[in-house]
């Protein structure tokens, strides 16, 4: 693991001070869309603990940031809105990805805003949430608002974070990113955890609910037992 970061590190310090630097944080971006394991939070975190006090390349590092995310979830949502629920059954097939895809379907229904701007904190949540929302045919432009401000947010914590670490542990870049991508993981359990109580929540008031309609119900359970008795 260690060593692996050192050549990462090393190949970004290499491209620091070329233009190809600045296409690899867009690609990463957005191809993390539909292959979760490019590595676009680790890219960004790094290029800017790298970077360090230069408020113009932070500057462009998460504007690039941000419109690769746009470019990739956008590409996510039009995959799905062509392919079809079988196409998108396909490409999330296994236990996993049924419960993700069903997760997304229910989140869409009630809270497509909130899904679409937080989702990408979710493992896997931006593939699931592209390819559900554009299955589902969820309006475009609402589509690319809501990812809009998402993306937005996510290239301002992504790069804010990796800046603190970098000043944090100057001439030490490994360090900083150790500890920068510690605090994205804290975020995304964060996140993940708060979407569990909350499905957990709601399923509970939903079962709630349904045995009052069905206790209150003339034809329920407890129309049932004064019939019998």
């Amino acid at each position: 693991m260690a060593e692996w970061l050192e050549r990462y590190v090393a190949l970004l310090q290499n491209l620091l001070d070329s233009p190809w630097i600045w296409l690899l944080i867009f690609a990463t971006a957005a191809l993390d869309a539909l292959l979760p394991f490019m590595p676009s939070e680790t890219t960004v975190v790094m290029a800017a603990v790298l970077i360090g006090a230069d408020p113009g390349r932070l500057v462009l590092l998460t504007v690039l940031a941000a419109a690769g995310a746009l470019a990739g979830d956008l590409g996510g949502y039009a995959i799905g809105r062509r392919a079809g629920p079988r196409i998108i059954a396909l490409l999330l097939r296994g236990a996993r990805g049924r419960r993700r895809h069903q997760w997304a379907r229910t989140a869409v229904a009630r809270h497509a805003p909130l899904l679409i701007m937080a989702g990408r904190y979710v493992p896997g949540g931006r593939v699931v949430t592209g390819l559900t929302t554009g299955g589902l045919r969820y309006p475009v432009r609402r589509f690319l608002l809501y990812d809009a401000i998402g993306a937005s947010i996510w290239a301002v914590l992504s790069v804010t974070i990796g800046w603190l670490g970098g000043a944090a542990f100057a001439g030490r870049p490994v360090y900083g990113l150790l500890v920068s991508l510690g605090a994205v993981t804290l975020l995304t359990a964060a996140v993940e955890c708060a979407r569990r109580w909350r499905g957990r929540r709601t399923l509970s008031m939903q079962t709630d609910e349904s045995v009052i309609i069905a206790t209150s119900h003339p034809g329920g359970v407890v129309g049932s037992k004064s019939k019998v008795s």
